[in-house]
């Protein structure tokens, strides 16, 4: 499809739907947990399928730029509800650790001091917060210049994410490797000095 009509396309589709189709995953994976459909182990399998949407998610929204700098495809409208949602599947992941699997609160401290990578995903949902509760246009007004340096902290964040996927992963496993190398080749993209890789590419 052509990158203009792709973008026409997009002008045509409301911020609202994409929100809807984002969160339908949520309550489908909630209940499927329910009644059996993630397996012996519902609880991990939950925590895991909304951990990796949330990391898809910040992935995708890494993706918006290079692909209107390099591309000409422009998503920037949707930029906002996919990071806003990327933090709702975080916070379900977090809470289904602390609610359904930990439960205890003495336990959770000690597995967030002990556990290093419990320690890292808690650091990066830590620094979702200020991003999420700054993702409106409100927000956009009163920061002024010091709104775009604050969600420089998405990169941060997506690395974390990554990392925290390496390091509870047991074993060699290709998937979370294929995920931090993603985010790694995406911040890079963004090293590369402006109007040098492909010059009929729109500004960005």
């Amino acid at each position: 499809m052509p990158v203009d009509a792709i973008n026409r396309a997009a002008r045509h589709v409301p911020v609202w739907m994409v929100y809807l189709a984002l969160a339908l995953p949520a309550p489908w994976l909630f209940w499927l947990g329910l009644t059996g459909g993630l397996g012996v182990d519902p609880i991990e399998a939950l925590e895991h399928e909304y951990g990796a949407l949330a990391l898809k998610l910040l992935i995708a929204g890494l993706c918006v730029t290079p692909l209107r700098r390099f591309a000409g495809v422009n998503l920037l409208k949707f930029r906002r509800a996919i990071g806003l949602m990327a933090f709702f599947y975080v916070t379900a992941h977090l809470l289904v650790w602390l609610l359904l699997d930990v439960q205890l609160l003495g336990q959770i401290w000690a597995d967030i001091v002990k556990r290093p990578y419990i320690t890292v995903g808690m650091a990066g949902f830590a620094l979702m917060i200020p991003l999420a509760a700054t993702s409106n246009n409100r927000a956009v007004r009163a920061l002024g210049p010091r709104w775009r340096r604050l969600h420089r902290l998405t990169y941060v964040v997506a690395l974390l994410g990554a990392l925290h996927f390496v390091m509870l992963t047991k074993g060699f496993q290709l998937e979370p490797l294929l995920y931090m190398g993603l985010v790694l080749v995406l911040l890079a993209l963004r090293t590369i000095p402006r109007g040098q890789p492909n010059r009929q590419a729109a500004p960005s």
